[in-house]
């Protein structure tokens, strides 16, 4: 309290003299209408800079969870548009007097994940996302993100999941040219991030270079049609018998953030009919 006296005894000038100065100008304004109004419009003029200052700041710190919120929306609709494909697809067999199709309205599904860990620089490349088992990520999961896929689920803990990236010599994925039939495997031959290869793809293919590479769909880890890349031109082939293609990938795999890992409600059931049939064929 002492202290608190002393600093007002201390500066009691500088009060007095302050006190005198809002007393004048709330006179000053108070006993004109032409001085109200320019108070009040630099009052706002000013209040309204802090504000879009505050709100740009606080903008800023949300953007991360404004993000998150965005590609789990952009899941949740890719997932009705990729069902609905396939629905249309049943409603076309079932008019067309075939049989009816296993796929059903409701096949695929997608869980959205932030990647916390990702390497580009070596030849077999991994990332981690902070999504795992509890929220249903098994092994063998595919991920793409909003240009394309990226990687396969390989090691599903608890709340983590680590995924083989795309960007490893040691996967091959099935792919195909959009709009066509004819199917080719995948592979990153290190360096480049931004370039992978096409191989297996038959000699009598009709192409164009900037034709779309999206995956076939002959596997329960992507669905049919999700793009992959664009063909740059056609490279030597080790076997005369087939093309291969040198593909620019969509991804890009050195800012990787958000990623939807793609869950296949029959995986489980076509895995085993696929193991069924190695058994037979052994």
């Amino acid at each position: 309290m002492r202290n608190l006296l002393n600093f007002i005894l201390r500066y009691s000038t500088w009060f007095v003299f302050t006190f005198y100065v809002v007393i004048s100008i709330f006179l000053l304004v108070i006993g004109s209408r032409y001085r109200q109004s320019v108070y009040l419009t630099s009052a706002n003029a000013v209040s309204g800079t802090i504000y879009d200052g505050t709100s740009q700041v606080t903008g800023y710190f949300n953007l991360r969870s404004i993000n998150e919120s965005l590609q789990a929306s952009n899941a949740q609709l890719q997932n009705e548009v990729l069902n609905l494909k396939n629905e249309i697809a049943q409603y076309k067999m079932l008019l067309s007097d075939t049989a009816e199709t296993f796929q059903s309205a409701d096949r695929y599904g997608y869980v959205a994940a932030s990647v916390i860990n990702n390497n580009t620089r070596h030849p077999k490349n991994f990332f981690t996302i902070n999504r795992g088992t509890l929220d249903g990520i098994e092994q063998g999961m595919g991920v793409m993100d909003q240009s394309g896929i990226v990687g396969i689920v390989n090691v599903a803990g608890p709340h983590m999941a680590r995924v083989i990236s795309l960007l490893n010599e040691t996967q091959h994925f099935s792919v195909k040219i959009k709009d066509t039939s004819f199917v080719g495997s995948l592979n990153w031959k290190g360096g480049d991030a931004t370039i992978a290869y096409m191989e297996e793809v038959p000699r009598h293919v009709k192409y164009e270079i900037g034709d779309t590479v999206v995956t076939s769909g002959y596997s329960t880890t992507f669905p049919e049609g999700i793009p992959v890349g664009i063909i740059m031109n056609r490279v030597r082939s080790q076997d005369d018998s087939f093309f291969t293609f040198k593909v620019h990938l969509l991804p890009d795999f050195r800012s990787l953030s958000t990623v939807r890992v793609i869950k296949d409600i029959y995986k489980e059931e076509i895995d085993s009919l696929a193991t069924f049939d190695a058994l037979i064929n052994e």
